[in-house]
């Protein structure tokens, strides 16, 4: 058990849950410490950015701070947390030190959000016109950065179970420091907009995340004219954070391509929708717009990195087609056919129910947590590559930051 309960969020970004997956993701690790009774702080280096969640709404002190900054130390010897939670390995590579410096005894958890270094590779692949394999990962940069990160904190949260695999695999990660949590849904809505009601397509993704751009390219150039043919008449609404004028350029209303921008409800849009489409070539993690799909009754049309370690032996809330004539015809017929609509409708909530439903993963996470806290110095020591790490790489990371923070005290 856990006594004096304090969490430490060191933040990337400020949660923006109505921009993306990460910002709602961030929010559900928020709610589910808070039931467990922490008092939260939440901290970031970032900008303030007009979209960021009311912290204070949730309870949540929010916190300011420095990088490279001897003032996040006192910061932290002050507040003296429990628990740090950092958001993705950038975060960790910055902080991680000054955390296990000042607060040895605090658990430092790892929300991964996805892997890093497997979407980077699949994009380095699509880009270079070849086909992606799973060792083409180790020879990713940002592998040696991820991968370090993980081995040294106590454990890292992932969301998918093939990155848990990949993990375990190709990189010999101890299946003690990781811990399978994914995107999660409070309910499901069983009374959902009626087909009959529905209408238009939809694309939602913020278009900060290039698998997004390169989706509603793909959309643009190839699988929208294969359905246009079919449904001369049909809309596909295109909403997202953070659209550029290269995005709004390819707002075509003739052709029923419309570039809605940023979407003041998610569930709105996704409720009264048909059928979305996600033809995404490359990424990692889960897809938090398929899992609202299923959430508001929406069948989709999606493709096999899509629908990646969503769905385990279930069958699909629609179509999974890597062939954009069959994605195209399959986004056809779930448009037209009622009867197969309902079905991938169906499908859709037996996959929540089974495997994203909230109750089926808060006792168990606060149980790990609490295993952790009483069993840590015992999970280090089994830890030696992390242990090593600390002592080697985080060491030159130490001295490096503060060699920038006394070079930026001389140009003040």
């Amino acid at each position: 058990m856990i006594i004096n309960k304090r969490l430490l969020i060191i933040g990337f970004v400020w949660p923006e849950p109505n921009s993306s997956a990460a910002g709602g993701r961030m929010m559900q690790l928020i709610s589910l410490f808070k039931k467990q009774g922490f008092f939260i702080t939440f901290a970031s280096p970032a900008q303030d950015s007009d979209f960021m969640v009311s912290l204070a709404d949730f309870n949540v002190d929010k916190v300011a701070i420095a990088l490279n900054d001897s003032s996040f130390d006192l910061f932290l010897k002050e507040l003296q947390p429990n628990i740090v939670l950092f958001d993705r390995f950038m975060i960790e590579e910055q902080f991680g030190w000054r955390v296990a410096e000042i607060c040895p005894d605090a658990i430092r958890v790892l929300d991964t959000e996805d892997l890093h270094c497997l979407r980077l590779a699949r994009q380095n692949a699509f880009k270079a016109k070849r086909t992606f394999e799973v060792s083409d990962i180790v020879m990713e940069e940002v592998s040696k950065r991820e991968i370090a990160s993980i081995l040294r904190s106590d454990v890292s949260l992932m969301v998918s179970e093939y990155e848990m695999e990949v993990l375990q695999t190709v990189f010999k990660i101890n299946p003690s420091l990781l811990y399978y949590l994914p995107l999660l849904v409070e309910s499901v809505d069983l009374n959902p907009l009626p087909f009959g009601e529905r209408q238009h397509f939809v694309f939602i993704g913020n278009f900060l995340h290039e698998p997004n751009w390169n989706s509603v390219q793909y959309l643009n150039e190839t699988i929208w004219p294969l359905i246009r043919k079919q449904l001369p008449t049909a809309v596909l609404d295109i909403y997202g954070a953070y659209p550029t004028q290269k995005v709004f350029q390819l707002h075509n209303e003739k052709e029923g391509f419309v570039i809605k921008g940023r979407a003041e409800s998610a569930k709105e849009v996704i409720s009264n929708a048909r059928v979305i489409l996600a033809p995404l070539r490359f990424g990692a993690g889960i897809k938090g717009k398929l899992l609202e799909a299923m959430e508001y009754g929406t069948s989709s049309v999606t493709t096999s990195i899509g629908a990646e370690s969503m769905r385990a032996d279930l069958d699909w809330n629609g179509s999974i087609e890597d062939d954009p004539h069959q994605f195209a015809n399959a986004a056809v017929q779930l448009y037209q056919d009622e009867i197969s609509w309902k079905q991938s409708q169906q499908n859709g909530f037996e996959i929540l129910n089974k495997r994203y439903l909230r109750e089926l993963f808060e006792d168990e996470f606060a149980d790990k947590l609490s295993f952790l806290k009483s069993n840590l110095d015992k999970h280090r020591k089994n830890n030696f590559l992390g242990q090593m790490l600390y002592h080697h790489s985080m060491q030159s990371t130490k001295y490096m930051s503060r060699w920038i923070e006394e070079k930026n005290k001389k140009v003040v």
